[in-house]
């Protein structure tokens, strides 16, 4: 994965994709709280916990403030599990989280990505980005607090 990426995005403005530093962390548990990622993310302390043990975990920035951001899981080689994905919704459709994407993606040309798409409407955005449904995952859901 490349450390820093620039992106202009569709309103011109320049977006700098790079690690989520530290002092990031609380802005964007509010970003993903703000657009609908709920109970996981009540601990503060336990999110802090959730973003060091990922392998990825980047933020898009526009004029130092945090508009992105995204996170997966890794053993680094063959398989990484995309879990979070959200861009401030005044900045939706000017392919930040496409930019997101693919800084994430650049140097896993060998792993096999997989992700959860489950909210509505954005099977579209990840088939451009070369997913395609699969046959092969199962899951377990958590029980619910």
């Amino acid at each position: 994965m490349r450390q820093t990426n620039s992106v202009t995005s569709g309103n011109s403005e320049n977006i700098e994709i790079r690690r989520i530093g530290d002092g990031e962390i609380e802005v964007v548990r509010a970003l993903l709280l703000a657009n609908g990622w709920g109970a996981r993310l009540r601990d503060a302390d336990r999110f802090r916990e959730v973003i060091h043990r990922s392998h990825f975990a980047l933020v898009a920035v526009s004029d130092s403030k945090v508009v992105g951001f995204i996170r997966a899981i890794s053993d680094g080689w063959y398989n990484a599990y995309i879990s979070m994905v959200v861009v401030h919704p005044e900045y939706r459709r000017q392919g930040i989280a496409t930019a997101l994407m693919n800084h994430m993606m650049a140097d896993g040309e060998e792993m096999t990505w997989v992700l959860r798409a489950g909210r509505d409407g954005v099977s579209g955005f990840y088939e451009g980005l070369g997913f395609s449904n699969s046959e092969v995952a199962m899951e377990r859901t958590r029980k619910s607090n």
